[in-house]
């Protein structure tokens, strides 16, 4: 069955390379570094070279300091990464790192977020197309001795590669929705085989891992140690950043602030038809609005515009006036912050059927949210902050001003409903510590 798929995937090659350049239209990283996709990387230098050159010293066993390979899709896979990778760091200053990613905006928040991390202990590539003439001499170069991969990320040549080659292979703060569990079940011979090819899972919840076990995976190689997403620690530095934007979005009028984040295609007409009705009775709101993708900032500064309304931009680098009405977040690697600085947030993907994005960041401020239906990528959390009031799931623009204008006028409320959203986060944390005892026994057993 995979030779079935390996070939469907080359004949696919084409559409895949036009589907890069096309989206270069609009962001033009898209059409940068296609080497890295088919596997052509510089060889890594071997260890003992690179403490000579260095250090003038060879220490003993330099020349076999391994490298620990972690795969993540876009931003969100590669911000649950970082605290593991911070963590297992400092745990073991030894250890190389390689990080790939499929997305330009997630290969810039690798390097951003991690380079002041390892200090010089860092490769970034792409990762190449999941076919074995691209993967072999990919794992030729640069020789990585365990791949970590984040979420759902399961590529079938790249698993059965690094199984050829005794490579141990785990996946890790994994989730499997009902959807995408029927969706393997439909190939279940290639994911049954896919499957059988990783050493460990390492999965969210109970209900995910019983899923990764029906659809094939030995009942033994699997655990559930809860969302690594929760372990989220806001810092001093953050909090001040939050505080001294606060301060700037609000002005002497302490005007109040509702973000809208991680929005997609679709959610943005809501967002704003919400906030229109809002302005009725919060005549001086400001709207925070940060689209998922920064190839859409232009074109939802132009739908905000085309609204009547006046925008500033967080990349112009000044603060909005007391006359804007909407600010967009355009700059990558500020949200977490930006939470900090809202009254009431709205997660995105989830008023169209992407599944949700991360709403553990907003509860760890103490922030109430509001999504919509679409929330499979994140069930068991969004079903945790709604049993505990500090998350309400509205169906259309007119539930969603509602409820955000509920908050607004009643502070209590607010803080009451933004207290369990933070308790939340705090009794599900834990599983950052579990999933890396878990990589370590792993890196053991080589």
């Amino acid at each position: 069955m995979r030779h079935l798929y390996t070939w469907f995937f080359r004949l696919s090659l084409p559409l895949m390379l036009l589907h890069l350049w096309w989206r270069g239209r609009a962001d033009p990283a898209y059409r940068k570094r296609w080497s890295e996709r088919f596997g052509l990387v510089p060889r890594r230098p071997e260890t003992r070279r690179r403490w000579r050159e260095r250090f003038g010293v060879v220490p003993d066993r330099a020349s076999r300091a391994p490298l620990i390979w972690i795969h993540s899709v876009s931003v969100g896979e590669t911000l649950a990464a970082v605290p593991l990778i911070e963590s297992l760091a400092a745990r073991h200053p030894r250890w190389q790192w390689l990080v790939t990613t499929t997305t330009p905006t997630g290969s810039q928040r690798a390097h951003d977020a991690l380079e002041p991390i390892l200090n010089g202990r860092l490769l970034h590539y792409y990762l190449p197309f999941d076919l074995p003439e691209c993967l072999v001499p990919f794992l030729d170069a640069l020789r990585p001795n365990i791949l970590v991969s984040m979420e759902t990320e399961l590529w079938p040549n790249l698993l059965a590669v690094c199984h050829k080659r005794k490579m141990p292979t785990i996946l890790v703060n994994g989730r499997l929705s009902e959807k995408s569990a029927r969706g393997y079940g439909r190939f279940s011979r290639l994911s049954r085989d896919m499957l059988g090819h990783l050493s460990k899972v390492v999965a969210q919840y109970p209900a995910d891992a019983e899923r990764f076990i029906e659809l094939g995976m030995p009942a033994e190689k699997v655990s559930a140690v809860g969302n690594i997403k929760f372990d989220l620690h806001v810092g001093s530095g953050q909090m001040s950043d939050a505080q001294a934007l606060s301060h700037q979005w609000r002005g002497v009028e302490r005007r109040p602030v509702w973000l809208a984040a991680s929005t997609h295609g679709g959610e943005d007409e809501v967002v704003l038809e919400a906030f229109h009705i809002l302005r009725a009775e919060f005549p001086d709101l400001l709207l925070v609005l940060v689209p998922r993708h920064p190839i859409r900032f232009d074109g939802v500064a132009r739908l905000c515009r085309e609204q009547g309304l006046r925008v500033s931009r967080r990349s112009d680098g000044t603060p909005p006036s007391p006359g804007d009405q909407v600010l967009l977040g355009d700059t990558m690697g500020e949200l977490l912050r930006f939470y900090g600085a809202c009254d009431v947030a709205f997660v995105g993907g989830s008023m169209v059927p992407v599944g949700g994005h991360n709403m553990i960041e907003p509860a760890a401020w103490g922030v109430p949210v509001v999504c919509g239906p679409y929330l499979h990528n994140f069930s068991t959390v969004s079903s945790l902050m709604e049993d505990a009031g500090g998350l309400v799931i509205c169906e259309d623009a007119g539930q969603v001003a509602r409820q955000v204008g509920e908050w607004l006028r009643d502070e209590p409320a607010r803080q009451r409903a933004g207290d369990s959203a933070r308790e939340v986060a705090a009794q599900n944390s834990g599983a950052l510590a579990r999933t890396v005892s878990e990589v370590e026994a792993l890196m053991r057993s080589i």
